[in-house]
């Protein structure tokens, strides 16, 4: 393709994209194939010779457009808002345009002095002191990787340099509440802790992970001879948004030398707000700390923030440093890549930058303000029908509830929770999502999506009511 060739088609692709997002709220939210049904009408084998702009187009349209689920539709309410603003999109498609490809800061110094200043500008907005340092990871599971990997190496005082955890003579344990979120456990796995010594710690009757049981078990670990390493606390759980108490853990980890993470995929965007930074009180205690602006602030999938308070450990652990990378500069730039797993990395800060800019953190605030809003207005009518039950306080926009009528226990309530839950998602006329809080199935209400307002959550809580109520 030509760059004549390309501007032609990508016109056509800008005018597709912005008709394809006016015309949501007339789709289906939720996608209605079946398993297969899509990849069966695809071609077995690439093509040999070119085909038109056109053809590929009409496919696009025809074959994979029912196979769209639409994070960005108004009435999508299931798992986290997962907003890819049109203002980020512009910076995405520059980033894919440009070709640039950070191998050090020579490669492309604008990737790279773009990102120290989109990260710091974050840093500021989150009301964190100069003392953290941050970079753009892909996602919070490779956050939460790189978190443990260093705390691993500052406690065994860098085994990777020796034979690793093989070589040493206690193991190691990680501490989470348990309600954190999957990725914690499967970092705690990829950086070779292993399964047994992972400890998920009870949570207290508002679902957040409790102190007391935190310091019970790292005394008992060390009297049996492990040696503590890490807690990664969560501000916004997954499932109900619950806050660990950031403070009470952080005091822990300093006590008994522990690394603390911080996990606020979610609710990190919050604390663009003054008001809501009480949620991650004592985050100044923690070692590094992750949220993503690709879930509720609304920067293109994908852009994760990483920050830490100690960026020479992290390169001490990460870097790597062949011939072929080394240029006279090194000494007085920062190379990214010794700053994560990727060798290669995205222009990600041009979708932030784009989105902060073209946005402005005023509006930013208002919508999530807004959506805040919302759950709590869907919190106070749950509060007051009866039959209805609300299992988790409300702090930021999600809101679990179960509809439980007399004598419905058990599976039978389970059971009872699911249907009507799956009629409304198999309508098309919203998301949900169910999960397990207790050992029994609810309903998650997650609010976010950029075009939400008011009248799309009255409609969903009049929905949720008439098929709850249908028996």
């Amino acid at each position: 393709m030509t760059p004549e060739e390309y501007r032609q088609a990508a016109h056509q692709a800008v005018d597709w994209i912005a008709e394809f997002r006016t015309s949501l709220p007339d789709r289906p939210v939720l996608s209605s194939l079946k398993p297969g049904e899509l990849r069966a009408r695809l071609p077995a084998a690439a093509p040999l010779q070119k085909e038109s702009f056109e053809a590929v187009m009409a496919d696009l349209e025809q074959i994979l457009q029912p196979g769209f689920s639409h994070f960005q539709h108004p009435r999508f309410f299931g798992y986290f808002p997962s907003n890819a603003c049109l203002a980020s999109l512009l910076g995405d498609m520059f980033s894919s345009g440009l070709g640039q490809l950070g191998l050090n800061w020579q490669a492309s110094p604008a990737l790279t002095e773009l990102e120290e200043v989109v990260t710091d500008w974050m840093r500021q907005l989150l009301g964190l002191s100069e003392a953290w340092s941050g970079v753009i990871q892909d996602t919070a599971s490779s956050s939460t990787l790189v978190a443990l990997l260093c705390a691993r190496e500052q406690a065994s005082g860098f085994s990777l340099c020796r034979g690793g955890l093989q070589g040493e003579k206690q193991p190691f344990t990680v501490y989470a509440s348990a309600q954190s979120h999957s990725s914690v456990e499967k970092a705690a796995l990829l950086a070779g802790f292993g399964r047994s010594h992972l400890r998920l710690i009870a949570t207290d009757e508002k679902h957040a992970m409790r102190a007391d049981l935190l310091g019970e078990a790292i005394r008992a670990d060390l009297a049996a001879g492990c040696r503590p390493c890490a807690v990664v606390a969560t501000t916004g759980t997954t499932a109900t948004t619950a806050l660990d108490p950031v403070a009470e853990v952080a005091a822990l980890c300093r006590e008994y030398g522990l690394w603390l993470h911080v996990d606020a995929a979610l609710a990190g965007s919050a604390m663009l707000l003054p008001e809501c930074r009480w949620m991650w009180e004592g985050i100044e205690g923690a070692d590094s700390l992750v949220m993503n602006p690709h879930k509720w602030l609304g920067a293109v999938f994908d852009c994760s923030l990483f920050y830490l308070r100690n960026p020479q450990h992290l390169v001490r652990v990460m870097s790597t440093n062949p011939s072929y990378l080394q240029t006279a500069a090194d000494s007085q730039v920062r190379n990214y890549r010794d700053w994560g797993i990727p060798l290669g990395r995205r222009f990600r800060a041009l979708k932030l930058w784009f989105l902060l800019r073209l946005e402005g953190v005023e509006r930013l605030q208002a919508r999530l303000r807004r959506d805040i809003a919302h759950a709590q207005w869907l919190a106070g009518q749950v509060d007051a029908r009866p039959d209805w039950q609300r299992l988790a306080p409300v702090p930021l926009q999600t809101v679990c509830l179960r509809h439980q009528p007399p004598g419905l226990e058990g599976e039978a309530l389970d059971a009872h929770t699911l249907r009507w839950v799956g009629r409304i998602n198999a309508s098309g006329n919203a998301y949900l999502t169910p999960a397990i809080l207790q050992g029994r199935w609810m309903v998650r209400v997650s609010i976010g999506a950029e075009p939400t307002e008011r009248c799309h959550v009255e409609e969903l809580w009049t929905w949720i009511c008439a098929e709850a109520e249908k028996r």
